[in-house]
């Protein structure tokens, strides 16, 4: 019965998705902690926790009950009025960054959009400079799937066929400096938008200096500074943000993924003096919104995050669980010359980057039950649950390992023959 129902599924599937996903071909049913199954009942070891998303993993017991009480309680009300839960995590997202104010939506792309727009505002009506319109953005990153988030995300595969984008945008070299300087010294900039780490660009983490270096350069010449943090916010790096490591705080930060375990939620967050931007003049409507923005339920799922990763010491765990993950891809480096060229990364946003058969071996850990995904086309993603534990680690090393030999005495064959 349970192949039958598979096979439906995927039938199912087929027919009526939009295919706009390449899904490997499992249907999940249900989770706990970095464990999934398939309607088959066949086990996988989650390596990916929705693409950094789920950091208290699956089914975690206080997400779960925070999640059923609030929907006993309110699940939606509008923004025209103040939401209890709404205004708590403002203060906790607020008390633990560089930031005074926050605005709640739903996802990570809405949030760069929201933050796209406040800088262009900031600028054209609180900095009174209404030249200042072109975004500088680096080439490799990714910022969302809306038109205006797609233009400013510098790989070309996600832009081609869309145009014409909104613009002006201009892409400079990430981890460059002389680059940024010479683009901020454009009197037409309005804000740069990056990402501490590029993770989709492939786990790329930039040259020590280059944040604090681009905050000087920010606060020289009056461009904004919005750092996404979609994928390296709310504990990923072994912070709370990512912009910690270098103590270079930005004028706007996003974030959405790990923010509520899993619930849909985006966030921006600003400091006061930007957020006169979006503060409507005298009988103006709202300058941005979102209906389901901030909602009850979103919110008390985010309060009980944060509230677990500082209960449960998954800030230490995830530091600790780094340093053991990545000495093990590092390993794989010295054994697979031919084949892991690089360990990438910080705190739970690991990666090995890899000469050639990237989505190949994906797809055998999937195979062999480990979850794992592609950043940047070439390298092994492992985004694992905040708190991952060593013997899971290992059981994922061990996997790879496997594949990675596999892999390895393949690529001898051919060579020989």
């Amino acid at each position: 019965m349970t192949h039958d129902r598979h096979d439906a599924l995927m039938n199912a599937a087929r027919r009526h998705l939009i295919q706009n996903y390449r899904q490997q071909p499992i249907v999940l049913a249900r989770g706990e902690g970095s464990v999934l199954w398939d309607v088959k009942g066949d086990r996988y070891l989650d390596m990916t926790a929705g693409i950094a998303v789920c950091c208290l993993g699956h089914s975690h017991p206080k997400l779960t009950a925070a999640i059923s009480a609030q929907a006993s309680k309110l699940v939606h009300a509008s923004n025209l009025y103040y939401l209890e839960a709404q205004v708590l995590l403002a203060q906790a997202l607020v008390s633990r960054s560089f930031a005074q104010r926050a605005f709640f939506c739903n996802s990570g792309a809405e949030a760069n959009e929201a933050a796209l727009k406040l800088a262009r505002r900031y600028q054209q009506v609180v900095a009174k400079a209404p030249d200042r319109v072109t975004f500088i953005a680096t080439e490799g990153s990714f910022h969302g799937r809306t038109l205006a988030t797609v233009a400013v995300t510098g790989q070309e595969k996600y832009r081609l066929n869309f145009g014409p984008l909104p613009g002006p945008v201009r892409f400079i070299s990430y981890g460059n400096l002389d680059a940024a300087r010479e683009a901020l010294q454009d009197s037409r900039a309005c804000a740069i938008i990056l990402e501490p780490i590029q993770a989709e660009g492939g786990i790329i983490v930039p040259p020590p200096g280059y944040l604090k270096g681009l905050r000087e350069l920010c606060t020289r010449t009056g461009t904004l500074l919005i750092f996404d943090e979609v994928q390296t916010g709310v504990g990923r790096t072994g912070s709370w943000f990512g912009y910690e490591h270098e103590g270079s705080a930005p004028d706007i930060m996003t974030l959405a993924k790990g923010l509520a375990g899993g619930v849909p939620i985006g966030a921006m967050l600003a400091t006061d003096e930007v957020a006169r931007g979006f503060l409507p003049s005298e009988g103006e409507p709202a300058t941005h919104a979102s209906t389901f923005g901030g909602n009850p339920l979103a919110c008390a799922a985010a309060i009980t995050v944060i509230d677990v990763i500082e209960s449960e010491g998954l800030l230490e765990n995830c530091r600790e669980a780094s340093k053991y993950l990545w000495r093990g891809l590092h390993h794989f480096v010295e054994k697979y010359p031919g084949l892991a060229r690089e360990a990438r990364g910080r705190g739970l946003l690991l990666g090995l980057n890899v000469h050639r058969d990237a989505a190949a071996i994906v797809t055998r850990c999937r195979e062999k039950r480990l979850l794992v995904s592609l950043a940047g086309g070439s390298t092994i993603r492992f985004v694992p649950a905040l708190h991952v534990a060593r013997q899971e680690i290992d059981e994922a090393l061990e996997i790879l390992d496997q594949v990675l030999t596999e892999r390895t005495e393949m690529i001898n064959d051919s060579t020989r023959a």
